[in-house]
């Protein structure tokens, strides 16, 4: 009975110990064939018990492999490396840039004042960046003069053309009035201005440029005047109508201000602005009649010292 259960439980064509162990001869742990770490898991079978060490009661990496710290590793090289480009980057930039920035108080000419407004001005700290779309009317250094035309594509108001155009138009003048043969710098802002009167930009990343009509909005014109005291910078913004004061007092006083706010809240803007324009033509009135009473009474002293003479003198 139980050698036919024996029979009975051993497969036809079935393997024995040593046929499995050539067949699986070349299978490594993770069950890929691979012959020679196969041999050297046997190998180390052999003599360990086990194929591969593994310390389950460790807590550093239980499994035995090292996939964690080699992920770390990488990534904080990386970082290095980028950080490293990045400032690499930036230092050669920044000197090829000042190698290349045209020095207005040595030269200036036509290409030098255009390379300047090409590729910026140093100002501060840093560089001034001025419009792309630029013109050189003049640049002589037998005249003293320096005359530019630029179009302003990026501001959106005239307040923001203002402010912006204004430090640009003091970088270059000042670096070319450092320049002992000049004595006069012109910066005219131009702007595209739409038919309902504001002003354009360009979009899609400066690609679509505006097509309104170009329009002068502004003109600073610096001067150097050397006198025994020293050496004297004046400039004369022109351009500014009514019309542009009154743009740039909305652009500032805007409705976001705190003044503002706070009249909305109260609800007293109006009286507010009444009793500021009273008060103003108040002063005013004041001041005037002030005036008329000090010349009244300034005329009736002298009325008198007058009057006084001549009744000394006839006596």
């Amino acid at each position: 009975m139980a050698k036919k259960r024996e029979g009975a439980r051993r497969e036809k064509d079935a393997l024995n110990a040593e046929q499995a162990e050539k067949l699986f001869a070349t299978v490594d742990e993770t069950g890929h064939t691979n012959e020679e770490t196969a041999r050297k898991e046997r190998r180390h079978r052999e003599q360990a018990g086990q194929g591969v060490d593994i310390d389950p009661l460790s807590q550093a990496d239980p499994s035995g492999s090292n996939v964690g710290t080699t992920i770390t590793r990488t990534a904080i090289g990386f970082v290095i490396v980028i950080l490293l480009v990045v400032v690499l980057g930036q230092v050669s930039c920044a000197a090829a840039r000042r190698a290349s920035t045209a020095n207005l108080s040595e030269d200036v000419s036509v290409s030098t004042v255009a390379s300047a407004l090409e590729g910026g001005v140093e100002w501060g700290n840093g560089f001034t960046q001025f419009p792309e779309d630029f013109q050189v009317v003049e640049a002589d250094e037998n005249t003293h003069r320096i005359e530019v035309t630029v179009t302003d594509t990026t501001s959106t108001n005239e307040l923001e053309v203002f402010s912006g155009s204004q430090i640009q138009a003091t970088a270059l003048a000042v670096n070319a009035l450092l320049n002992p043969n000049v004595n006069t710098v012109i910066y005219h802002v131009n702007v595209h201005e739409g038919e309902n009167g504001k002003i354009q930009t360009s979009s899609l990343f400066g690609f679509l440029k505006p097509t309104g009509e170009t329009k002068t909005l502004m003109t600073f014109i610096w001067t150097k005047t050397n006198t025994s005291s020293g050496v004297k910078f004046n400039c004369t913004i022109t351009g500014i109508d009514a019309d542009m004061q009154k743009k740039l007092h909305d652009s500032i006083t805007s409705s976001f201000t705190p003044s503002e706010i706070i009249s909305s809240v109260l609800g007293s803007s109006d009286s507010s602005d009444s009793s500021s324009d009273d008060d103003l033509i108040v002063d005013r009135t004041d001041t005037s009649s002030s005036d008329e009473a000090d010349s009244s009474a300034t005329s009736a002293s002298s009325a008198s010292s007058d009057s006084a003479g001549s009744e000394s003198a006839g006596k």
